[in-house]
């Protein structure tokens, strides 16, 4: 195995060809994420829906694999609890690594029952190829034009004049009760977050 020393800042790191290949696009998506956030100053309008409120009930055109469909927040919770988060906008750089992320998590959110969907108001007419190619067909993604559902559960935020979708997760119970209001800049702190809810949620309502 030809082994090779790649380094970030204060990180390095001894690995394979390939996977420094994959770290080092990893990073560069970060820094895009940073620098992103650096150049267009984001500004949240409201804080965040609090855990035991009602979750707003949704109907929202929407794209799975690349094909259309609709979700409804009130189907979904007949399966189970629903992780809900919203994201600025699709093919962005911080909303594409979330994707990923909650991608490469869906089989662990299925284990435990729940439903991922996101939902975003920014770049809505890219949701069909954005499902495909960055959710990787694993689930499902919203379109909201003009930020209406996000504004009914106080995740907006302005950005160089635009209302978009904060960055903000919720868990949903199947009772409709918020059970995680979580919102963090950091594209990947969410998956792990709403994935330990609704393990929380399961442990003490087994299937």
């Amino acid at each position: 195995m030809n082994l090779v020393l790649t380094c970030k800042g204060h990180l390095c790191l001894l690995v394979d060809g390939e996977k420094r290949m994959r770290i080092k696009n990893h990073l560069k998506m970060l820094t895009a994420a940073s620098l992103l956030a650096l150049s267009f100053p984001m500004t949240s309008a409201f804080a965040a829906l609090p855990v035991g409120a009602k979750a707003p009930d949704f109907k929202l055109e929407a794209a799975l694999a690349g094909k259309e469909t609709t979700f409804s927040l009130q189907q979904a919770l007949q399966k189970g609890p629903v992780v809900l988060y919203f994201f600025p906008a699709a093919f962005s750089a911080g909303c594409t690594l979330e994707a990923h992320a909650f991608a490469e998590a869906t089989d662990d959110f299925k284990k435990e029952g729940a439903t991922v969907i996101g939902v975003t108001a920014g770049n809505t007419d890219q949701i069909e190829k954005f499902s495909k190619l960055e959710c990787r067909d694993k689930f499902t993604v919203a379109a909201d034009p003009g930020a209406k559902v996000a504004a009914e559960y106080k995740s907006t935020m302005e950005m160089k004049g635009k209302t978009l979708s904060d960055r903000t997760s919720y868990v949903i119970a199947p009772d409709g009760k918020i059970l995680l209001s979580y919102t963090d800049k950091n594209p990947e702190s969410h998956i792990q977050k709403t994935l330990d809810a609704v393990k929380k949620y399961r442990q003490a309502n087994p299937a």
